[in-house]
């Protein structure tokens, strides 16, 4: 470091002392942030220690300005550009639960299992999110919602990929075929705030009985928060305020991560993809898969029927006449069209709800990365954000999973039963819906139709309702080959039926 320089006019003046002005930035990435517009980053350069300067630069020259740039003016300008009208999805694009005949089920089923058999189903797992609304930091998947195994959300989802396994070898075995194992990779998505606890979480528990090496994680992006004018907002004198990208993220996540490329050198033709904050998921559902096969369609997604009218749910519609299908977030959907209802069925005409239960061909999700990265248009997410200036106003931006669906060629939904299928867990017990108890119930309900209708009989200390039996996947994934374990039998709920 330069010693200060010592200025005097005689030895009796006092002395002063004059520190030399710091370095100014890096002439060259100033000129860049110049050219974007975005030089006010370096606005509080000359307060900053060495240390702190040297992080900003980091910081910086970390993002990929073209990019950033790409991104805010297109999002900011589609923001204002008008919506197409929407309209009801097509009866012929959803496969309704009243139409489907066993048979279907039944033929669906074992074209499922052959596909996994032939290791031609991934699977990825959207788990970028804590716990924070559950008041918890830990990751959302390493949440215990109470069932009587205390198992948390990963370990449910783990043992459902086990139970495929073994189904689709015993499928191979009863058709003749040689035993062998079955694998299932298993792609897990994390973001900055989540990964390294992910990985330990999973390292702990011995990946729940799976192999390691059929476990992939590959972390979400972040991107800088923007003012109103789109101006990166400064978290503090030296750091960029920066959010995950959406649960969309995954899509250039898998691109930039060569996951894409990883996937078809295994073989993998069909991805299941999903949130990680539902404990009723059927992972690796051979009989959506095999739907998704005999349709030979390049997108799909499970649905239910929304509840009610106000009910916070994204629906399914299709985009301007006769466009593709996409999904309206239920703030986006305007009242009167929320309540309409269809009068040739008495229900609501925009009735299939998203919840995040997709399955996609690798070559589409190639087309996707490729098409999102190229449109550039990012979903503008209002919130208070801190800055150097206290929390303020601007905008995080995202991409939401079922951004993809504008693209696919071919596209069809699957209606499922929510008792049977969705139980989110989203907010702390307590609130009015979603909650550990509310899943916890779901399941346990579930579950306890599995066993009577298995032969089975339960006992309880506390109103039926409030209480059942749990079973494990590792038993059963939809409540096959439960008779020889329940009938005749008595379980003192709550209780979990394991091997």
């Amino acid at each position: 470091m330069r010693e200060p320089t010592v200025v005097g006019t005689d030895s009796n003046a006092a002395s002063a002392v004059a520190i030399s002005p710091p370095p100014p930035p890096p002439q060259a990435l100033l000129e860049r942030l110049k050219d974007y517009g975005q030089e006010d980053a370096f606005v509080l350069w000359d307060e900053l220690s060495p240390d702190e300067r040297d992080f900003l630069v980091k910081d910086i020259e970390s993002l990929d300005l073209p990019r950033i740039d790409r991104i805010i003016r297109c999002s900011l300008r589609s923001q204002a550009l008008p919506v197409a009208a929407i309209e009801p999805v097509p009866e012929r694009n959803v496969s309704s639960v009243e139409e489907r005949t066993m048979e279907e089920r039944e033929r669906w089923w074992k074209m499922g299992l052959k596909a996994v058999s032939e290791g031609k189903l991934g699977v990825l797992l959207l788990s970028g999110g804590q716990g924070t609304r559950l008041g918890s930091s830990d990751p959302k998947g390493c949440f215990n919602i109470g069932l009587p195994s205390g198992k948390s959300l990963f370990q449910l989802q783990a043992e459902r990929i086990l139970c495929v396994q073994r189904l689709a070898a015993q499928f191979i075995s009863e058709g003749g075929g040689s035993a062998g194992s079955v694998t299932i990779h298993w792609y897990i998505m994390t973001s900055p705030f989540t990964d390294d606890a992910t990985r330990k979480y999973f390292e702990s528990h011995k990946y729940f009985g799976l192999e390691s090496d059929q476990v992939t994680f590959f972390q979400q992006g972040t991107i800088p928060c923007v003012s109103k004018d789109g101006r990166i907002i400064m978290e503090t004198p030296y750091k960029v305020a920066k959010a995950p990208d959406g649960n969309g993220g995954v899509y250039s996540a898998l691109k930039s991560s060569k996951l894409l490329e990883d996937m078809a050198s295994r073989g993998i033709k069909y991805v299941d993809c999903y949130g990680v904050d539902n404990a009723l998921v059927r992972v690796a559902d051979p009989t959506f898969l095999g739907y998704f096969i005999d349709k030979g369609v390049a997108a799909a997604a499970k649905v239910v029927r929304k509840a009610y009218p106000q009910e916070k749910v994204g629906v399914f519609v299709r985009r301007g006449k006769g466009g593709p299908l996409t999904v309206v977030e239920y703030s986006e959907l305007d009242p009167s069209l929320a309540s309409a209802i269809n009068q040739e069925t008495g229900r609501l005409r925009f009735c299939w709800s998203n919840v995040c239960l997709h399955m996609f061909t690798l070559d589409f999700l190639n087309q996707v990365a490729n098409g999102l990265e190229k449109d550039s248009v990012y979903h503008l997410a209002e919130k208070k954000i801190p800055s150097i200036h206290g929390h303020t106003l601007g905008y995080k931006l995202e991409q939401f999973i079922f951004d993809a669906f504008p693209y696919a060629p071919s596209t069809a939904l699957f209606e499922v039963l929510r008792e049977e299928e969705f139980a989110p867990v989203k907010n702390a017990n307590g609130a009015n819906f979603d909650t550990p108890d509310s899943a916890r119930l779901l399941v346990l309900r579930l579950h306890t139709r599995w066993v009577i209708a298995a032969g089975g009989f339960l006992t309880h200390s506390v109103p039926l309702y409030a209480t059942g039996v749990e079973v494990s996947p590792l038993c059963s994934y939809v409540g096959e080959n439960l008779e020889a374990i329940c009938r005749g039998r008595t379980f003192h709920a709550p209780c979990e039926i394991a091997f």
